[in-house]
């Protein structure tokens, strides 16, 4: 029974990160490789505003370090107030990129992200969870 309601909680952001995929993978079938981070970012927006769904384009938060505020940081895309999206044109992901998703989950209070490569002829997705 716990496993039921365990999957339960995580299906909705499995369909939203879905959704977030099946919106990058147009704008990668569109744009092809070969553009600067910000182009992808935009049309992601238009894609993602296109398709419904909510989010914040540079989303600015706040990190502490023992209750005091040390510095603020932008993520690429908030998506619905809870899956970070960390866009990249990169030759290839690594696991500073993956460590960093993490940190930007830790420091939203979160556990799912998307980190998205737009620099390969396939689109290089990967899910990222902070446990």
């Amino acid at each position: 029974m716990q496993e039921k309601e365990e999957l339960e909680k995580e299906l909705p952001q499995e369909d939203l990160t879905g959704k977030v995929i099946g919106a990058a993978i147009e704008v990668h079938k569109r744009l092809g490789p070969g553009f600067l981070e910000y182009i992808y970012e935009r049309a992601l927006v238009i894609e993602l505003i296109k398709r419904g769904i909510s989010l914040a384009e540079q989303h600015e938060i706040h990190i502490s370090y023992d209750g005091v505020e040390i510095g603020k940081h932008r993520l690429d895309l908030f998506v619905a107030d809870y899956l970070v999206v960390e866009l990249k044109t990169v030759r290839a992901v690594d696991e500073a990129h993956i460590a960093t998703v993490k940190s930007y989950l830790r420091a939203v209070g979160q556990e799912v992200g998307l980190l998205l490569n737009f620099s390969k002829p396939i689109l290089d997705i990967r899910r990222v969870y902070l446990n």
